[in-house]
């Protein structure tokens, strides 16, 4: 048996009590929300109704890339999007169904090569725990689609210390002052 089946085969066990604990505080069920709910300032959490699109969907209206990082979850070169440079004021959506994720407000100069927020917008993404790479790290993902964005980090500025790093292929920037995309069926 190689390194890799052994993880497989190991990983439903130690697991099981991060699976079981995150079943028992599983979130109260997600409602619908209309355009105008996005557009109305975050005053907290909200939560977001679920976009039910199979995978075969998806290919046809995104990159090869996108498609990678958002549904196979892939990670992009770091340093390979122009979106890590990007300084402008504006808005920065879910490369897939556009809803939007993160102010620009948020956005800093990490020195990762990849994009990187203090925050979402709030009840914009959801996170799990990924043992992909053998030790637990935090996932997360677009909390309508559930395209993969990235990992956060406890290792970013004040105010929350955190660092969201995101693939910049699993957005798409909008400068302040154009409209929003209409969100994606």
């Amino acid at each position: 048996m190689n390194r890799r089946n052994f993880f497989r085969a190991a990983a439903p066990i130690v697991l099981l009590p991060a699976v079981a604990s995150s079943l028992l505080n599983a979130p109260e069920a997600l409602y619908a929300m209309t355009r105008q709910d996005l557009d109305a300032a975050d005053d907290g959490p909200q939560r977001i109704a679920k976009l039910r699109k199979k995978h075969s969907e998806w290919k046809q209206v995104l990159t090869e890339d996108q498609y990678a990082v958002l549904f196979e979850d892939h990670t992009e070169r770091p340093g390979s999007s122009p979106l890590n440079q990007e300084k402008r004021a504006g808005t920065f959506v879910c490369a897939a169904c556009y809803l939007p994720l993160f102010e620009s407000a948020a956005k800093f100069e990490s020195g990762t090569g990849w994009p990187s927020f203090v925050r979402p917008m709030a009840g914009r993404v959801e996170t799990k725990r990924d043992f992909k790479i053998v030790w637990p790290r935090t996932e997360y993902h677009c909390a309508r689609c559930d395209g993969h964005q990235g990992h956060v980090f406890d290792d970013g500025p004040a105010p929350t210390g955190k660092r969201y790093c995101n693939n910049g292929v699993a957005l798409r920037f909008v400068p302040k002052g154009e409209a929003l995309p209409a969100l994606r069926g």
